[in-house]
């Protein structure tokens, strides 16, 4: 293990004093889980939390009642501008089963790392911790980036907690839409919105045998009617569509669409198609995700699949990436669940998600992710690289 320079042993001093205070957090957020545009509780918890530990800090911030910025600028001024994401909601009916409980504490620790850096050697920068509600429905970042919540930032750093080790794992891009068909109830009628929502799972079925194995089509029916003797007047579905890339998904999106069109032509019924915002697939930047691999292994002990291996993995999506196509950014997986077969949106994982392990573990990711901000802060050839390989995608 290396020994830490003053700057490292500072941030990551200042994290260790606080790990206690964020498990207290930590629970606190897995027992009230809150859904999407609703974390009160939680938006309520760090914003007080933050404002004691010396941040200025908005909240109901970018005309979202459960989003905040938290901020903290040395004397020096402005300088570069490190910012992390919290995220801090809950699935449906499962609960924190994706971590965002493990999350929202992994932003706030890295907050307080580089703070105390900024203000005991009084070096320009500034550190941003955003309050990003409704990542698992509703994509809120999206919302962050359209009111300019991450104008003037010059990095975007997160971590999520998962089943394995890695900074190079992809997240696809993704779009979820919605199809309702209208049809006429009766014993005899002939325009059934069943057939239409029915003819609409098949076409999507056919349609996976024509597409590229690495795209994603998957839903389910929603509403297939209300008595078994009546044939239904209306029915609905959710579907999402993945691909590697936007310009896959681009690609993908109006093939689906005419499927459910074509559901509608074929039984008569009227077809309302209602598609939300894209999603867009993670652009990692390849020296902050090397520079965050290094300190995970050298420093903290975990092991890394090789890039290639990293790079083949299925995974999920997150609202991550479009920030990651307005600045440089990445979005590390950390392994919190000690060789048992558990994994994200899965009951188990709830539960793995407060224990001891799964904060120990989250406590190593964020002193990592922490020691990256340092040295895009304090590393002019670093900072350099970081931005000479962050090139804006096009739509």
């Amino acid at each position: 293990m290396e020994r830490p320079s003053k700057y490292a042993y500072t941030a990551l001093k200042a994290i260790e004093d606080v790990s206690d205070e964020l498990r207290d957090i930590s629970i606190k957020i897995h027992e009230n889980p809150e859904l999407a545009y609703e974390e009160r509780y939680a938006h309520n918890l760090l914003v007080n939390y933050l404002q004691e530990k010396g941040f200025k800090v908005t909240p109901h911030a970018f005309g979202l009642e459960t989003a905040f910025v938290a901020e903290f600028q040395s004397k020096d001024g402005k300088g570069r501008v490190i910012s992390f994401n919290s995220e801090y909601d809950a699935l449906p009916d499962i609960g924190h089963a994706c971590g965002h409980n493990l999350i929202a504490i992994s932003g706030v620790g890295a907050a307080i790392g580089l703070k105390a850096v900024l203000e005991k050697f009084n070096i320009r920068g500034t550190v941003k911790l955003f309050g990003t509600p409704a990542e698992e429905k509703g994509n809120g970042k999206i919302d962050l980036i359209d009111a300019g919540a991450y104008n003037g930032v010059d990095v975007s750093l997160m971590v999520h907690p998962g089943p394995f080790n890695g900074a190079f794992v992809p997240f696809l891009a993704v779009q979820t839409v919605y199809v309702e068909y209208f049809g006429k109830a009766s014993h005899a009628s002939r325009i059934n919105a069943l057939d239409a929502i029915n003819l609409a799972y098949i076409n999507i079925g056919l349609l996976r045998q024509q597409i590229l194995p690495t795209n994603r089509i998957h839903g389910i029916i929603t509403d297939g009617g209300k008595s078994s003797n009546v044939i239904p007047e209306y029915t609905s579905g959710t579907f999402q569509i993945r691909g590697i890339t936007m310009k896959d998904l681009k690609a993908l999106q109006p093939r689906v669409h005419k499927c459910f069109e074509a559901a509608a032509g074929a039984t008569g019924t009227t077809a309302k198609i209602t598609w939300e915002k894209e999603v867009y697939d993670v652009k990692i930047n390849g020296p902050l995700a090397s520079r965050y691999e290094y300190y995970l292994s050298k420093r903290f002990g975990r092991t890394f699949p090789p890039k290639e291996v990293q790079s083949a993995i299925s995974s999920g999506s997150t609202d991550q990436g479009n920030v990651t196509y307005v600045v440089p950014g990445f979005h590390p997986v950390y392994d919190i669940c000690a060789s048992t077969s558990a994994s994200n949106h899965q009951r188990e994982f709830t539960t793995i998600c407060k224990s001891k392990n799964a904060h120990e573990e989250t406590i190593k990711a964020t002193s990592g992710m922490t020691l990256v901000g340092l040295d895009f802060l304090l590393d002019d050839e670093f900072a350099k690289q970081v931005k000479n390989s962050f090139i804006k995608p096009k739509l």
